[in-house]
């Protein structure tokens, strides 16, 4: 991996946080780590997530409640 594809690898993973754990909306979370252009983010997202920011997070989320909800259960 070469190291533009680290960084870009990185500034990905951060914005992903930061729309999971900030509730920043995606064209936000892209101009936080040095996106300039909202479409080129929701591209390179796409390739390296396999699916758009927004389907993505919101798919996380779910899953994270899924989980969440199943330790509850499984304590009670």
């Amino acid at each position: 991996m070469s190291p533009l594809q680290y960084q870009k690898q990185l500034r990905l993973q951060s914005a992903r946080n930061l729309m999971l754990n900030g509730a920043m909306d995606a064209a936000s979370a892209a101009f936080e780590v040095g996106y300039e252009s909202p479409s080129q983010f929701n591209r390179e997202y796409s390739r390296f997530f396999g699916q758009p920011p927004v389907r993505d997070v919101r798919a996380l989320r779910e899953s994270g409640k899924r989980s969440s909800e199943s330790m509850t259960q499984q304590t009670a």
